[in-house]
């Protein structure tokens, strides 16, 4: 997540003659999508098919955040979005671990490092158009990075690591304010085809760093800031026909598109349809019918349809139980009191059971309890329980132990938040008041929609320390399947935004920052791993972090849709590139 995220699709080889030769009769990759049996979507392609037209009906219980590339840190966005925006990098389209393969997208190879990996070079394939028939340029992809990352009062939902990496983002304040046309000096288009990137220092994870929607490019003569999201200029298979925010959009063909300069995508379907604010249990009626072929937040069905599916063996055998590099934690509030004392902090460690969040959230196939900040499959992860509790439901005397240790042995009130439209987040915080009410700490709970959560609410700095919250409801997935990847973000004291921040926390530990900074230039896997080990240990002898699932999310495979795979890439969701419909 990215937050629920990362959030692609690459070189489609073996998946490409599947979907150029089966048909929902003749599948030679298991079946159709009614008897591919359980997890088969984890394990190959399901439903193949080379069929064209109908319309893909996609639903979400709220309204993304932004449909712009640039604007966006939602796992199920970077992955909706590649259908409109190619980055330079993207992820392969297979299930499972082979889906963490990056492959080239809009640039014709992977980068050429040089200067001990400070600088990258990538070349963008030729030929490559937009919907309006104008060709894409070396300079788009220099535009659209500038725009997402330095212009952080306009865009403020993706993560920044650009403006962290380039080595001069200090003399650079934006495309918005800047006067002049050249930009920034540490990215150099010295032709139409050819981008290149100059660092502060080596970063040997910069192949998916431009895997993200934020190297996709945006015309500068097409770019209206904030509002770009209401009329994006595609590079991808589909273009936006309608724009109704908060209800509904539309995608048709590109008419420029070309597979010649595309070997990822197809179109199959003449039409995707989005439907926003839907009721969950609507969503998950209309899946089991066929009505509707994908669940876009790709948080899974709400624990009713669970337990429907789970009781009925031929419904159960049409799910994907996945993990994907996933955490579900309470961050606290490092700079709201009185958790800007580590013994408060953990006092919440010792009483939450989390158990009783477990269950909250539909039992252990949504994810086992977890006791480390890095989920059980990404690279650097190492088994620990630093604040193990009896059974995993909490330790009210060890909680009080550290209650009077910070000097709030009667309890104190503090404020929890969740994200009014995940039900599940909100039993779970609800778990959690019950738990830290029999230590003394008095917790009331506040809603807040997941298309504002980060850009108006807990990602405030401001609005928190205001509110009081000293605890936030948070799923975290990695931006790319390295320790890396996870950690950043919402560990890296650099991470800390006003507006559009993950590191909820607001830790800003100079070893944990030097730690992050040292392994990502050393260009030893093993001691890059080790690195992230030590992180998560840090992490949790803060206490910042109380981890309480490593998620795994249950999806409903619609009747009608084909293509199915579930990729590691994005979480746990289905690929969204290349679906299509049996209508």
């Amino acid at each position: 997540m990215r937050r629920s995220a990362v959030a692609a699709i690459a070189v489609i080889s073996s998946a490409s003659l599947l979907l150029a030769g089966c048909s929902k009769a003749e599948d030679k990759n298991g079946g159709d999508a009614k008897s591919a049996g359980a997890n088969a979507a984890t394990k190959k392609m399901v439903n193949a098919s080379d069929k064209k037209g109908g319309t893909v009906t996609y639903a979400m219980a709220d309204a993304p955040e932004s449909f712009d590339p640039g604007n966006t840190y939602y796992a199920f966005i970077y992955n909706f979005s590649r259908l409109y925006a190619r980055p330079l990098m993207t992820f392969k389209p297979a299930p499972g671990e082979a889906g963490n393969e990056l492959v080239p997208d809009l640039a014709a190879s992977k980068g050429v490092p040089t200067d001990g990996g400070k600088t990258w070079t990538y070349k963008i394939r030729e030929g490559v158009k937009y919907d309006d028939g104008t060709v894409v340029t070396s300079k788009d992809v220099k535009y659209a990075v500038e725009r997402s990352n330095f212009a952080r009062d306009v865009l403020s939902l993706g993560p920044n690591y650009f403006q962290q990496m380039l080595a001069d983002p200090d003399k650079y304040k934006g495309p918005y304010k800047d006067k002049g046309d050249k930009g920034l000096a540490s990215i150099q288009t010295p032709n139409d085809t050819t981008v290149v990137f100059k660092l502060k220092k080596a970063f040997a994870d910069f192949d998916y760093l431009v895997s993200a929607p934020q190297t996709a490019p945006v015309p500068k003569a097409k770019d209206k800031g904030v509002d770009y999201t209401k009329s994006i200029l595609s590079s991808g298979s589909y273009k936006f026909e309608t724009y109704q925010e908060g209800k509904q959009v539309t995608l048709v063909r590109n008419p420029n598109w070309d597979a010649k300069t595309d070997p990822l995508r197809k179109q199959y379907p003449d039409k995707i349809v989005l439907n926003l604010k839907v009721n969950q249990a609507t969503i998950d009626k209309d899946l089991l019918s066929g009505a509707t072929h994908v669940d876009l937040a790709g948080r899974g069905v709400d624990t009713q349809t669970q337990a429907q599916l789970m009781s009925d063996p031929k419904k159960k055998a049409n799910t994907d139980n996945t993990a994907g590099g996933r955490l579900v934690y309470t961050a606290i509030n490092s700079k709201v009191a009185p958790f800007n004392n580590v013994e408060c902090r953990k006092a919440v460690q010792y009483a939450v059971d989390k158990v009783s969040v477990q269950t909250a959230m539909g039992g252990s196939i949504r994810g086992d309890i977890a006791s480390t900040v890095m989920p059980t499959d990404i690279k650097g992860y190492v088994k620990d329980d630093m604040y193990a509790t009896p059974g995993g439901k909490g330790d009210a005397a060890k909680a009080k132990e550290h209650l009077k240790a910070c000097g709030q042995e009667k309890g104190f009130k503090t404020v929890i938040s969740a994200r009014s439209d995940r039900q599940s987040e909100v039993d779970s915080a609800t778990a959690i008041v019950e738990a830290l009410k029999k230590v003394g700490i008095e917790a009331s709970i506040k809603q807040y929609p997941s298309s504002k959560y980060f850009s108006d609410y807990a990602g405030v700095p401001k609005f928190t320390k205001k509110e009081g919250i000293g605890l936030m409801m948070m799923q975290w997935g990695s931006d790319w399947p390295t320790g890396y990847g996870f950690l950043q973000q919402i560990a890296h004291g650099e991470a800390i935004g006003q507006s559009g921040n993950t590191n909820l926390s607001e830790l800003n530990d100079p070893a944990i920052n030097k730690l992050l900074d040292d392994a990502i230039a050393n260009t030893d896997e093993a001691a890059r791993n080790a690195a992230y080990t030590e992180v998560d240990k840090k992490l949790m002898e803060q206490a910042v972090i109380v981890p309480l699932s490593y998620f795994k999310v249950l999806l409903y495979r619609s009747p009608n849709a084909t293509n199915l795979v579930s990729t590691a890439a994005f979480s746990g969701q289905y690929d969204y590139l290349n679906i299509g419909t049996t209508k």
